[in-house]
């Protein structure tokens, strides 16, 4: 029986997947890869005999592109098809190039070759798609954004409000070694494969398709994904969705039983398809989008309700916040190339698409026109980034009235980090033309036009005379942990005095839109004098709000009601994200593949209530194979608390250390250091 040597550790190199393995052969489509045959001196002298089958999933077969048979061709021929040439020859031996077609199915493959006198036995390899093939439909050409769409194990996601926008660090680790092997097995318990697996495994040649499934079985929704969805206040029997900052952890404990992972929120799905994704070969970024829409009827117009206190009311949902992610592919099944290049992708599990719970690809150019007729899920992403707002006054009889309209709020600082740097890049621009111009308001008409839903006939403003202008203003930096000082700033640009009652309240808004605890009112009336401003101060002591913000926000309303001119309403809001404590890291040792640190993470306890339930989790790619985490009984006032954990880095390159304090009062504090681990043969001459 002829030997086959794969070369795994020079192929890998070639073709960027060595960070996964040098053990076994992980190779990229549209490009060669070397094998060597050691063979019987009559096999050598009937090379053009070799028969070669390469072949993935069950019932392969050539006519679903699912098995190819090949012999040597000359070396040099260019075609896209499965093919092998001969690189270097011995008395004993031969070196082959072997290439795969730039729209081969992606997977899991083994490769038989057949002698002139036997068989080899089966050769297992992993095929990869491949951004560095010009051919193949996820070439992305730069370099520096296949570094950092691809390569990258680390990144940041963008949280907070369209005001108060904070960075999160994520460890993606997409090449830790068993990562690919979830990922083929996500592919493989995807319903569309159980349904027809040797249909789905011919489709896998298709980042559309493929990236399509994949995002459904992020989620577990409908097909015992990987995440469940929580977005109430109860997580006892998982874990808080704002502790997670690693993807790996997540994937390996779905992976242990197929058990679906409690639980998540959208940052999470989908920092976990990013992982899968760029492990995958496909180019991906993840966004956010501030004030991101979620429009249950369809019409871009989103209802919001208010009782007359201010109180806001069950409606079509404004999140702060959402997260997705862009893909790069083109879009062949599209007229033309116009759609090419990044795609929303969205795991979050929100609405159905073709009967399961995925969001795209929806070409980002198709976004920014309003071609909301154009697959996948457009429209509702059209709406996500700008969708109109129309405020509205219930009144104790149940009739309403209109308090404004606001075609701007919606879609604002969509988010990504920028390419090899640690800062936001602002894309807001790839999804909609400048809010307020022409163009915007064509484009919006364009895609009403497109859809299935008439245009609403809601008023641009409410009815009667408008000359009082009122505004929410911070008066200092708000912090958590302390006192919230803002003021309401009322004009008056009418000559005649205005009697005036207002209703102030703070809310609780969960990070999706939803209303909340009221933790603050007062309903103060005021005379304002003609052509004059006046200032109303707010303000939100700490033990109000303490034990209730999480990844949520604190909502001010003020509805002033105008006595002198027929009970006219005015309304205005902001929102107040309050910053939190900072959290630090540092290492010590020598950062070496192999030699020992120590990592001390530091807090200190700010506020003057003890601090219970506390957690340090520290994790990195590269730097610890599993997450590190310390749980801490309770601080108290005015403390600082030093966790120490000792790790050792597997793997050379600058990686990213990350650590997380959760407990019952703060969530989600995080920071992150670069660990620049040198190459083993570095440490050997130091």
């Amino acid at each position: 029986m002829a030997l086959v040597l794969l070369h795994c550790r020079e192929n890998n190199k070639a073709h960027n997947t060595d960070e996964i393995s040098v053990d076994r052969l992980i190779v990229r489509r549209g490009k060669p890869f070397l094998l060597t045959l050691q063979m019987k001196t009559a096999d050598m002298s009937a090379l053009d005999k070799l028969e070669f089958t390469v072949q993935t999933g069950l019932q392969a077969s050539e006519a679903l592109r699912t098995k190819a048979m090949f012999r040597i061709s000359p070396a040099g021929l260019a075609n896209n098809l499965w093919n092998a040439s001969i690189q270097e020859k011995t008395v004993s031996s031969v070196t082959l190039s072997v290439s795969s077609p730039a729209e081969a199915c992606i997977g899991e493959y083994s490769l038989r070759i057949k002698t002139a006198s036997s068989f080899t036995c089966d050769n297992k390899f992993i095929l990869l798609f491949n951004p560095w093939c010009s051919d193949d439909s996820v070439y992305i050409p730069q370099e520096s954004d296949r570094r950092e769409y691809v390569m990258n194990e680390h990144g940041l996601l963008y949280i907070g409000s369209s005001d108060y926008i904070f960075p999160k660090t994520w460890t993606f680790g997409q090449f830790e070694q068993d990562i690919v092997d979830i990922c083929l097995k996500l592919m493989d318990r995807n319903l569309k494969c159980l349904r027809n697996k040797e249909e789905d495994y011919s489709a896998r040649s298709s980042p559309i398709y493929v990236s399509r499934v994949l995002c459904a079985m992020i989620n577990a929704q409908d097909d015992g994904g990987v995440i469940v969805g929580n977005w109430d206040d109860d997580f006892s029997d998982g874990t808080v969705p704002t502790s997670w900052n690693n993807s790996v952890e997540i994937l390996r404990k779905w992976a242990r039983n197929y058990n679906s992972v409690k639980y998540g929120q959208c940052w999470v799905f989908a920092a976990v398809l990013c992982t899968v994704l760029r492990c995958v070969g496909i180019p991906t970024r993840v966004v956010t989008n501030f004030q991101s829409a979620h429009d249950t009827d369809g019409n871009l117009v989103i209802d919001q309700y208010r009782a007359e206190s201010g109180r806001v009311l069950e409606n079509d949902s404004v999140w702060n916040f959402h997260v997705w992610v862009e893909a790069w592919m083109r879009r062949p099944d599209l007229s033309g190339d116009f759609y090419d290049g990044w795609q929303v992708v969205d795991p979050t599990p929100q609405e159905t698409s073709n009967g399961l719970y995925c969001c795209g690809p929806a070409p980002v150019k198709a976004v920014l026109e309003g071609h909301v007729d154009v697959k996948y899920d457009v429209p509702f992403v059209f709406a996500e980034v700008n969708a109109d707002i129309v405020n509205w006054k219930i009144l104790s009889n149940g009739s309403k009235i209109m308090l404004n309209s606001d075609t701007c709020e919606v879609g604002q600082n969509i988010s990504t980090k920028m390419v090899g740097m640690d800062k936001r890049s602002d894309i807001t621009a790839s999804y909609k033309y400048t809010e307020g111009t022409e163009k915007e308001r064509q484009v919006y008409k364009e895609a009403v036009k497109r859809g299935t839903k008439p245009l609403s006939n809601t008023p641009n403003s409410p009815p009667g005379s408008r000359n009082l202008q009122l505004k929410l203003v911070e008066v200092s930096k708000s912090i958590n942990g302390k006192d919230i000082n803002l003021s309401l700033v009322l004009n008056n640009s009418n000559q005649a005095s205005k009697k005036l009652q207002i209703h102030l309240l703070a809310q609780v808004m969960l990070y999706n839109g939803v209303p909340g605890a009221i933790i603050w009112t007062e309903d103060p009336e005021t005379l304002l004098l003609s052509s004059k401003e006046m200032s109303i101060p707010i303000q939100i002591a700490y033990p109000r709000y303490a034990t209730l913000l999480g990844r949520n926000i604190i909502r001010v309303n003020a509805i002033v009601t105008d006595l002198d001119n027929n009970g006219i309403s005015y309304h205005t809001e902001k929102d107040i994200v309050p910053e939190n404590p900072k959290l630090t890291i540092t290492t010590k040792g020598m950062a070496y593949p192999g030699s020992e640190m120590t990592a001390e993470v530091v807090f200190e306890n700010p506020v003057s209530m003890v601090l219970t339930d506390c957690k340090v989790t520290v994790s990195g790619s590269g730097l610890l194979v599993d997450v590190q985490e310390t749980n801490l009984p309770s601080i108290k006032p005015n403390t600082r608390i030093r966790v120490l954990v000792p790790f050792v880095p597997y793997k050379a390159g600058a990686r990213q250390l990350v650590a997380n304090f959760n407990c019952n009062l703060f969530t989600d504090i995080n920071t992150s250091i670069t660990v620049d681990v040198k190459p083993a043969h570095i440490a050997t001459r130091v």
